[in-house]
């Protein structure tokens, strides 16, 4: 696979790299106060057991297809088994039946992207009560539900990028609306009240006057970009901080009467901007590589399986060609900041 970090490649110019998706972010998340481990470390564990499974919200997402192969890339290379399951939909609780069945398999751990912070949390309980390591990326639940939380960005970071983004796009002032994924999804929750928050304190011209959500499926987003331009004739930006919302609202202005009029940015992989940034539909987006999201969930689930860390602030792992993590607050690991694609570096990056 084509993925670098751009971790590296923010950090030391003319490295080709990726970090940051998404997101929390990470983060996303929650706020409570560090994830109980004591239902998955009561169990015994199931330290020789690399069968490890990945939940994304929904499949067929393509942000979900390149995270789930840089988790796929890393499990191979260990030995493990990857597996990938998951729902057509990203509703609150479709992930449920899929957390079973793995239990049943008894797999050594489940690496899931969140659709609702609580609805997939007794499933995921019941699975650590039978050994099974959780860990979650991407889109978080509640603390007490998991193991440890694979974050791509801070919320602060995510939120920074894309009001900061939006702003310059629109010269500082105007009417921004958001599309958003799903109305439950705890990162994107997260990100939208940090961007109020950032936008108030900074750019106090800039007014947010409408948030609508996509469901992550390309249609509705399109759908929804199309009505958020028909209800705010005044409208000078949107951020979508969701890949397959800001593809598809790319989409409808491209060919619409408000390409060059309305700024579009927010979360997108490069493959599906290019298009949209080379023809000026859209100036520049931000996102971590979310290839090297998955690939770090995974190396974190090796090492909660091997029992090298327990998920507590402070363990140290391995991450393979990440390099080393430490696990921070809240049973937490930071991917690393937000990168911004622009006309000027897309073509350097293929996921």
């Amino acid at each position: 696979m084509l993925f670098h970090t751009l971790r590296t490649a923010k950090a030391r110019a003319g490295a080709v790299a990726a970090i940051a998706v998404t997101v929390a972010l990470v983060a996303t998340g929650c706020a409570s106060s560090g994830g109980d481990t004591s239902a998955s470390s009561s169990a015994g564990g199931n330290s020789g057991n690399l069968a490890i499974t990945f939940l994304p919200k929904n499949l067929g997402n393509p942000y979900f297809d390149t995270s789930d192969k840089g988790g796929q890339k890393a499990v191979e290379s260990f030995g493990g088994t990857f597996q990938e399951v998951g729902p057509a939909t990203a509703s609150p609780d479709a992930q449920v039946s899929y957390i079973n069945t793995a239990t049943t398999q008894g797999v050594g751990a489940l690496v899931v992207s969140a659709n609702d912070p609580t609805a997939i949390c007794d499933a995921l309980n019941e699975a650590r009560s039978a050994g099974v390591k959780v860990v979650t990326f991407d889109s978080d639940t509640d603390a007490a539900c998991r193991d440890i939380f694979i974050n791509q960005a801070s919320a602060e970071g995510i939120a920074k990028v894309q009001i900061d983004l939006i702003a310059k796009q629109i010269g500082g002032s105007g009417e921004v609306a958001i599309l958003s994924a799903s109305a439950n999804a705890t990162n994107q929750n997260a990100w939208i009240e940090q961007m109020k928050t950032y936008a108030a304190s900074q750019y106090p011209g800039l007014t947010i006057v409408d948030t609508v959500y996509g469901n992550d499926d390309d249609q509705t987003s399109f759908d929804k970009t199309a009505a958020l331009l028909q209800s705010h004739p005044n409208l000078k930006g949107i951020i979508s901080p969701t890949t397959v919302g800001i593809a598809a609202a790319a989409r409808y202005l491209q060919t619409s009467e408000y390409k060059g009029k309305v700024a579009l940015t927010g979360l997108g992989t490069p493959n599906q901007m290019r298009d949209y940034v080379n023809d000026g539909t859209v100036t520049a987006f931000a996102l971590w590589n979310p290839a090297d999201l998955g690939y770090l969930a995974a190396f974190a689930a090796k090492a909660l399986i091997e029992g090298t860390i327990t998920g507590a602030e402070g363990d140290k792992f391995d991450a393979g060609d990440l390099g080393s993590y430490t696990v921070g607050a809240d049973n937490t690991v930071l991917l690393g900041d937000p990168y911004v694609f622009d006309k000027s570096n897309i073509a350097n990056f293929d996921f």
